[in-house]
């Protein structure tokens, strides 16, 4: 995975405006696409994970599924991002039988990051440096917790929840590699200028 904008999209959007506003977004540089674990009723529409991955394929932009792994045995996915830790990844990575990456989501809780050290996984996203209506279900992180994550390991780590062209600046004294964003950029009526401001900003503060 690429430094910058991570890219999540909510299937539960209409199929038609989340691929179209997927393909805008794309003209820009993202470093990965997430699909969030909310599917209406319930239902994964494997068809349109397999256009989001065509749609990507194009710019060599991994896609990950949101705690779903089980999909990873019988789609190309790239990787899955858990919310929380998995009962046994390592058995987990056996089932799957191939190579793949793995995300968690971290709090102020330091002994995740020492999880995901000890478990091998490739990248952690701190939830919620902002409020965030997408990330109501997060609590605050502080920004010391960042910094002591840092200190713990030296794999990638992005920072989500409530984060805008307008208060990404505050986030300039972390060491951090990107931002996760939804409503950002999904909501817009032109995802690619979104992105682009984005990545504008982050070209000066991603060390």
């Amino acid at each position: 995975m690429k430094n910058g904008v991570y890219l999540i999209l909510d299937p539960a959007m209409e199929p038609g405006s989340l691929l179209r506003k997927l393909k805008q977004a794309l003209l820009e540089d993202i470093a990965a696409v997430q699909i969030w674990d909310h599917f209406k009723n319930g239902t994964i529409p494997t068809y349109l994970i397999e256009e989001i991955q065509l749609l990507c394929q194009e710019r060599s932009v991994p896609v990950l599924i949101n705690n779903r792994w089980e999909l990873l045995k019988h789609t190309y996915l790239d990787g899955v991002h858990f919310d929380s830790p998995p009962h046994d990844l390592s058995q987990l990575k056996t089932e799957i039988g191939r190579e793949f990456i793995v995300g968690i989501t971290c709090n102020n809780d330091l002994n995740l990051v020492k999880w995901a050290q000890e478990n091998e996984v490739n990248y952690l996203s701190f939830c919620s440096m902002f409020p965030s209506s997408t990330s109501n279900s997060c609590e605050l992180v502080s920004f010391d917790t960042v910094r002591r994550a840092r200190e713990i390991t030296t794999m990638p780590i992005f920072l989500a929840g409530g984060i805008r062209p307008d208060n990404l600046i505050q986030l300039e004294d972390l060491d951090f590699s990107g931002i996760a964003v939804i409503s950002g950029v999904m909501n817009s009526n032109n995802p690619a200028v979104e992105i682009n401001k984005y990545n504008s900003i982050l070209n000066t503060l991603v060390k």
